[in-house]
């Protein structure tokens, strides 16, 4: 296990990682502020839903999901269709213009670490990648124990 002092470290270095998100947020499209992007991406990812769960994956109540799905709807990138097993309900689903936003968001973010990373080797991408999503699965596990002061 690690000490003390690493874990502060890296502490430090997920705050100041906060610069790096900044920066690749600002290579979204205009009309694609950050709260979109998440709802077109989640939709590219799993498919199409119901507005909950894509609340539940966005992390956010069901207010701030409807905004979301109400700018992308406006735009054309979503359909919403009437839910079969529950008339009351909406299915949510990438048309193909919204297909083609999540390509041109895609094609920028990879432009841009592209371009910040081009001094790493294709084994350090390869590592911080691995290390990145091994950190992620450890905080999608349901293990989730006391904090201890």
């Amino acid at each position: 296990m690690a000490e003390q002092a690493q874990y502060e470290e890296l502490v430090r270095q997920f705050s100041a990682f906060g610069a790096v998100k900044r920066e690749m947020g600002r290579t979204l499209p205009s009309d694609c502020p950050a709260g979109s992007a998440a709802v077109l991406t989640l939709l590219t990812g799993h498919g199409e839903m119901r507005m909950s769960k894509l609340a539940e994956l966005l992390a956010v109540d069901m207010s701030v999901t409807s905004r979301h799905v109400a700018h992308v709807a406006e735009r054309g990138w979503i359909e919403r269709s009437p839910d079969p097993a529950d008339k009351r309900s909406r299915i949510l689903r990438l048309t193909p213009a919204g297909e083609d936003r999540v390509r041109e968001m895609s094609r920028r973010t990879t432009q841009l670490l592209a371009e910040r990373l081009s001094d790493w080797t294709d084994d350090e991408v390869e590592a911080l990648t691995r290390l990145m999503a091994r950190l992620r699965a450890s905080f999608d596990d349901c293990r989730t124990p006391a904090i201890t002061q």
